[in-house]
């Protein structure tokens, strides 16, 4: 009998411990399944969330990662073998229940998800539900198009969800703020942007894409806000978006776990503003975004780092030491 082919994959053994870089089994495709070669995986915070145990469903070991770009080594029947794909965060849904069957996949309450219930793209393979993968757009780089796969696809819903108006705040610029930025600015858009305060080195950065001002998370900023967003996963901020934000408006949260929000006067609520939550994508969610990028100049600002260097890739996130998006290339 043959060996078996193995490959590296950084995997979390358990909640709160560092990735280990162990070689485990390439894995075999089954029906509705393509393997794919990783190219480049994006490092995402919610691949904090699941290194950290702040989500509970989680089952270890696993492998992170769920912005991968790779190229299809064993074919399945939507994609030919060389063709390189986009594997994003929802893995797997249903089908069935009343929220797939309304255009709500993102609700399944039985969806798994990328680098959380299935392994995902920390490693020199990857398999995925062929259904539920992207083709990417020509003109980004491996590295480059990976941030569009939860990044850009989060932003995007969150966008849709926070209304056409004029002026839009961006708490926590990072990875899907400079993505969303960037769109925002070719809709017309004046866009706001809210960092760590003191942290100058990202306002200087979200001015550079494009920002009509940026400050401090406890600031208000020169003109009242149509919407926010929120990206940071500090429910403290919830509040300071609601003082921001004009009658009618809106805040959105989008990230998939936050810190508790604190109590506030319903002063902050009255007017008819509303306080909203994004909870993953869809596939309609990829197919739109991905044809809107390959229209739109988005310029996604990377740093790269060898697979074996994926905890210092989440210690530079975590610690907000990065000017866009960390990308694994292995």
């Amino acid at each position: 009998m043959g060996s078996v082919p193995l490959m590296r994959a950084m995997r979390v053994h358990a909640p709160g411990k560092p990735l280990a870089l162990d070689e485990v089994p390439v894995p075999k495709p089954g029906a509705g399944q393509v393997l794919v070669k990783v190219l480049a995986c994006g490092v995402c915070r919610t691949d904090l969330h699941v290194a950290d145990g702040d989500l509970t469903d989680c089952r270890y070991p696993v492998i992170p990662g769920h912005e991968i770009v790779g190229r299809v080594e064993q074919r399945g029947k939507r994609f030919a073998a060389g063709a390189r794909v986009g594997i994003p965060w929802l893995g797997w849904t249903c089908g069935e229940c009343e929220y797939c069957s309304s255009g709500r996949e993102n609700l399944c309450s039985r969806a798994r998800f990328t680098g959380y219930h299935l392994d995902g793209g920390f490693a020199e393979y990857a398999l995925a539900d062929e259904r539920f993968c992207l083709a990417l757009p020509e003109g980004y780089g491996d590295a480059e198009a990976a941030p569009l796969l939860c990044a850009g696809l989060i932003g995007y819903r969150s966008n849709a969800m926070a209304g056409e108006g004029k002026r839009l705040g961006l708490y926590g610029f990072g990875a899907a703020a400079h993505v969303l930025a960037q769109v925002a600015r070719t809709q017309g858009r004046e866009v706001y942007a809210f960092t760590r305060p003191g942290d100058a080195g990202a306002q200087a950065f979200a001015k550079r894409l494009g920002a009509a001002w940026a400050g401090g998370s406890d600031e208000l900023p020169p003109e009242a806000l149509d919407a926010a967003i929120l990206f940071a996963p500090v429910g403290a901020l919830v509040p300071r978006a609601l003082h921001a934000v004009k009658p009618g408006g809106c805040v959105v949260c989008g990230g998939i776990h936050m810190s508790d929000i604190p109590s506030f006067p319903y002063a902050l609520l009255w007017g008819e503003r509303r306080v909203l939550s994004v909870a993953n994508l869809t596939r309609a969610d990829g197919k739109a975004f991905l044809d809107l990028a390959a229209t739109t100049p988005i310029r996604t600002e990377v740093k790269a780092y060898p697979l074996e260097h994926a905890n210092e890739a989440l210690a530079d996130l975590r610690d907000g030491r990065l000017e866009g998006a960390a990308v694994l290339v292995p």
